[in-house]
């Protein structure tokens, strides 16, 4: 036999063992979740079960089979990571000692959990495009939900402590901390909806300049009309405001540091008083290396004239200082808001400074982020207000109940749930309401059974 050809026939009995494995691990997997099921399962993980009505609403499992390229051992691996996420757990030997046998599993559609081994190498083997092309596609199903209102974009350099053994700089996000080791994370949120929509991660000397530009590129396959973003001091520069001042797509709101050129450009400036205490100017800032000018804006502070304080920004657009500075600036802090409710979710700390690692976990984070804010709509106040970790640990991990398959579903039992969560109306006779949404109500994960709830 040609040894080309030898070879290409070994490469393809190959495949195929690895698919016949595959299947007869999925064929195995379903049995045991039916034997499972049909004893009943008892245990404090039925809150989480909710977020299966949401993930089939974001379409989770599409997701998913874009970036597995259809591996359905790998799709229900990445699942695991998702509601893993969701529990604001971040692996290791805690959540297999006792997530195990209490439904948690099931939820994945595998008759265990999977091992930190098993998620490291499924998330090693993708890559960073892989992951950022999951976001653009979750991104714009969250728009076509109405999650974004995509008119103001907030930009913010979120740093993530890691706990990798590499050598690596050290920086302190305060002058009052330590240095530790920082992952670079560059996000995107919508200022008004303050939902994230995309995120970039950097190496340890990325230029905030190139992070941007890059984020702002993905941005536009999401929002392909003009949308003003506003940011923070790290993003003022010339290349950035020359990026922007030739984009007819996007426009920057942005401090400019209180360097001395600045602060007597802002004392020179005429100013028209708002209100008492507070005025607003306008002027030009022209950059030293090569004249490029960009649109200045000034704020003073105070009615004496001896104790003024000033803060100055660059903008691209064309809107009213007013409006820009009172009305569209404020909305920023948003994004601060977000970390503070949110960041539990995958976005506080990190055991790794592997990209590919780093990319997936982050981007199966923004389902299960996506997913939970569905959910928090349906609450009512003040429970809509309650952090990820407070979610997690008062509904998600905390209802008492048991799981047990009847006909082609699942039933789901939640004991003495309060009745001021508002959530039985939502869940009771799941599948019916899922249909009224024209939502297929069959799971692909859990081998096509249907779900639904009890409550007593």
């Amino acid at each position: 036999m040609n040894p080309e050809k030898e070879k290409v026939v070994l490469e393809v009995h190959k495949t195929k063992k690895i698919t016949e494995k595959v299947t007869v691990d999925m064929v195995s997997a379903e049995r045991t979740i039916r034997e499972m099921l049909a004893n009943k399962i008892a245990g404090t993980f039925c809150g989480l079960w909710f977020l299966v009505a949401e993930h089939l609403r974001i379409g989770t499992w599409d997701l998913l089979k874009g970036w597995t390229g259809n591996n359905q051992l790998d799709m229900r691996v990445g699942m695991q990571v998702i509601n893993e996420a969701s529990l604001c757990v971040n692996g290791g030997l805690r959540p297999r000692k006792t997530l195990c046998r209490q439904g948690f599993e099931i939820l994945s559609g595998l008759p265990d959990i999977s091992t930190d081994k098993q998620i490291h190498l499924l998330l090693d083997k993708h890559t960073i495009k892989e992951a950022e092309e999951v976001q653009i596609v979750l991104a714009k199903i969250r728009r076509a939900s109405g999650d974004y209102k995509g008119r103001v974009l907030a930009l913010d350099p979120h740093r993530i402590e890691a706990f990798t053994e590499r050598i690596m700089p050290k920086r302190r996000t305060s002058n009052h901390d330590s240095t530790k080791k920082m992952i670079q994370t560059f996000f995107c949120l919508d200022a008004e909806t303050r939902q994230p929509v995309l995120f970039k991660i950097g190496g340890c000397g990325h230029p905030i300049t190139r992070a941007t530009k890059g984020l702002a590129e993905m941005v536009k396959q999401v929002f392909p009309e003009k949308v003003l973003y506003i940011s923070d001091k790290e993003h003022f520069g010339r290349e950035l405001t020359e990026y922007f001042s030739t984009d007819n797509k996007h426009d920057i709101l942005v401090p400019v540091p209180a360097t001395q050129k600045t602060k007597t450009l802002l004392k020179k400036l005429d100013y028209k008083e708002i209100w008492p205490g507070y005025a607003i100017a306008e002027g030009v800032y022209r950059f030293s290396e090569n004249n490029t000018e960009v649109r200045f804006l000034g704020q003073r502070f105070c009615e004496i004239a001896s104790e003024y304080n000033y803060n100055g920004f660059a903008t691209t657009a064309e809107s009213s200082a007013l409006e820009l500075l009172s009305e569209i600036y404020p909305k920023r802090w948003g994004i601060e808001e977000f970390f503070n409710f949110e960041g539990a979710l995958g976005w506080k700390k990190a055991s790794t400074m592997n990209l590919n690692i780093r990319y997936g976990k982050m981007t199966l984070a923004l389902i299960a982020q996506a997913a939970g804010n569905n959910f928090r709509k349906k609450l009512s106040s003040p429970y809509n207000q309650w952090t990820v970790e407070h979610m997690a640990e008062s509904i998600f991990s905390a209802l008492d109940g048991d799981i047990r398959v009847k006909d082609d579903t699942i039933i789901v039992t939640i004991y003495n749930l309060p009745d001021e969560l508002n959530l039985k109306q939502r869940y009771e006779h799941l599948p019916r309401i899922l249909e009224a949404e024209n939502i297929c109500p069959k799971i692909p994960w859990l081998f096509d059974y249907k779900l639904d709830f009890r409550f007593k």
